[in-house]
């Protein structure tokens, strides 16, 4: 058995990372501990984590979390259906077609296929304000706009950045396989489906898993396109709610923000470990 040594530049990396994962993790903690506790506490400028007294925490937050779900002025229901819908669709579409772009630009030799991929790279230093007015246009043309289409359609023609980390993951994969594969008869979708997509499972649960924090935290986008209350996603209803008609309490503030947040926290809880995996594998082949 390996005998425990003590070795001081190991503990004080070890505190330095405690002391920033902790100032990283207050806001959260603190949005919760404001959540749980009754107006007139949430406002006050004492630091305490649990409210007073502390066995009044679980029907406190029962109370602070009611009243935000059934709060009459906001439909979080109905804002975090719209979200879902939104999130399902664009993910599914980004997932596929970024694979799918990424498969063209690795796999498969073609002239200018150098050029195509500076291209798709380069479109990454525009800003989305550049494009901002010429997609509302289009989308005004098409009808689209006060509906959830303009959230999610853009996603099913892939992004560059997921193109471009999906392309380097694929390079990775040993191309004697598709040799292997059209000796068997199989085509390009063949190898795409039966050989990169399964291979590339760690790669694809990133780039999924990126997408869907991107459009449940998005805001200026349902802002720009949607215009009816029974459209909006949780981002412009926490903004809805934030701005209502007289002032919020704080404590059901911080309810609503945990509400919008918790999703993508257990999300994240869930899917640590392919999230792990999928980066250790991009580092590695990248």
């Amino acid at each position: 058995m390996k005998k425990w040594e003590f070795k001081p530049g190991v503990a004080v990396l070890s505190v330095a990372m405690l002391a920033i994962a902790l100032a990283f993790v207050m806001p959260l903690l603190w949005m919760i501990s404001t959540s749980v506790k009754p107006e007139k506490q949430a406002a006050s400028q004492a630091i305490r984590l649990l409210p007073d007294p502390a066995s009044s925490t679980l029907p406190q937050a029962a109370e602070n979390y009611t009243a935000v779900w059934h709060d009459s002025t906001v439909q979080f229901p109905l804002y975090l259906r719209n979200t879902l819908i939104v999130a399902m669709l664009s993910v599914a579409g980004m997932t596929l077609s970024s694979a799918v772009v990424a498969y063209g630009l690795s796999r498969i030799r073609w002239k200018g296929r150098g050029a195509m991929f500076a291209i798709t790279l380069a479109t990454m230093m525009i800003p989305f304000p550049v494009l901002m007015v010429p997609l509302f246009a289009i989308f005004k043309q098409l009808g689209w706009n006060g509906t959830l289409a303009p959230l999610w359609v853009p996603a099913w023609f892939g992004g560059a950045f997921n193109i471009f980390m999906l392309r380097q993951f694929f390079m990775g994969i040993p191309k004697e396989l598709d040799e292997a594969a059209r000796i068997d008869g199989m085509g390009h979708w063949g190898i795409f489906w039966r050989i990169i997509v399964p291979l590339s499972k760690p790669a694809l649960a990133v780039v999924a898993l990126f997408h869907f924090v991107y459009v449940w935290n998005d805001f200026i986008g349902p802002l720009i396109y949607l215009h009816h209350r029974d459209t909006y996603t949780l981002a412009l209803g926490l903004q809805l709610y934030q701005s209502q008609a007289g002032q919020t309490p704080w404590n059901l503030l911080m309810a609503a923000s945990t509400l919008v947040v918790l999703p993508l926290v257990l999300l994240f809880i869930v899917t640590q470990g392919s999230f792990v995996r999928g980066i250790s594998a991009e580092g590695l082949k990248g």
